[in-house]
């Protein structure tokens, strides 16, 4: 599982993104009213020209991992992007039974060539040379950097930063991750760098670090892989993060409308709602402070 969550992560600044950071970022979870649908009149339900008229068609891959789907069961609407997908359904103006899910290798969804799907969702990255074969929605998730430690590291269990100050940490060199290390827990011991997060993740196992800081679908990754191996929490934004995006069909006339539905569940806090249940509460991956 490691190897298919870093061949999906990529250290590419984003341009979208910029957009994003301000309203996304440090962005306090409050209780929302129910969702607005998309008011626009080429986005209703009976305009919108979906695979199957009057129905969504949305993919993800098999299996659908933790904590993005729960039990490989992605229209049980448990986990962040099974959420996520019936969210922006709602928006659309499609109501949970007319929502179909269907299953496409990750190679293949962001493939050249036309699609069994009216969008996909599956912790893509949004890149430029993906953007030239599929098109991406407005991104529905800003990839946060996380603190993995093994459970019986003396970080374990910690909730602030200021608790990681004598931690020997460690992270891939030249990453985000290794900036947020240095700009944003500042350690009194000197981080160590690796060449890849592979090595940096065997220094964990063999006790040379009380924690690695790698990008959090990663994180899971290896708490999935390694089970003496925890979340410690999530750090606040920094630099352009990583932005994960619905993928569509090369043109599709429903990206735009797909866009307006994530932008509309971003402006109303009901992302920042589904992050906090899904991620951080469900997955225990809890914000520092």
């Amino acid at each position: 599982m490691l190897s298919t969550m870093v061949r999906r992560s990529t250290s590419v600044a984003l341009a979208t993104a910029t957009v994003l950071l301000a309203a996304l970022a440090g962005c306090a979870p409050v209780q929302q009213p129910a969702p607005t649908p998309v008011q626009d009149n080429a986005c209703t339900k009976d305009k919108l020209k979906t695979k199957t008229p009057g129905k969504l068609t949305v993919a993800t891959d098999e299996p659908a991992y933790e904590p993005w789907f729960s039990d490989n069961l992605p229209a049980s609407g448990k986990g962040f992007e099974s959420a996520v997908a019936y969210e922006v359904a709602e928006q659309l103006g499609f109501a949970r039974i007319d929502v179909q899910w269907i299953r496409v290798r990750f190679e293949n969804a962001i493939a050249p060539g036309p699609k069994e799907f009216d969008f996909d969702i599956n912790q893509f990255s949004i890149t430029q040379e993906r953007q030239r074969v599929v098109d991406f929605s407005a991104p529905y998730y800003l990839v946060r950097q996380a603190v993995v430690a093994g459970k019986d590291s003396k970080i374990a269990g910690k909730t602030t930063l200021a608790a990681l100050k004598d931690a020997k940490l460690g992270a891939q060199v030249g990453t985000t991750s290794y900036q947020a290390i240095t700009d944003i827990i500042q350690p009194t011991v000197k981080p160590q760098v690796y060449n890849s997060n592979d090595d940096a993740k065997k220094a964990l196992q063999n006790g040379q670090l009380d924690g690695l800081v790698v990008d959090l679908p990663t994180a899971f990754s290896i708490t999935s892989e390694l089970t003496d191996t925890t979340v410690v929490g999530q750090l606040p934004q920094v630099g352009l993060p990583e932005a994960f995006g619905l993928v569509l069909d090369k043109d599709s006339p429903l990206t735009g409308c797909v866009s307006m539905a994530v932008d509309a569940l971003r402006e109303n806090g009901t992302l920042a709602e589904l992050e906090k249940t899904w991620l951080a509460e469900v997955a225990g991956a809890t914000e520092l402070t």
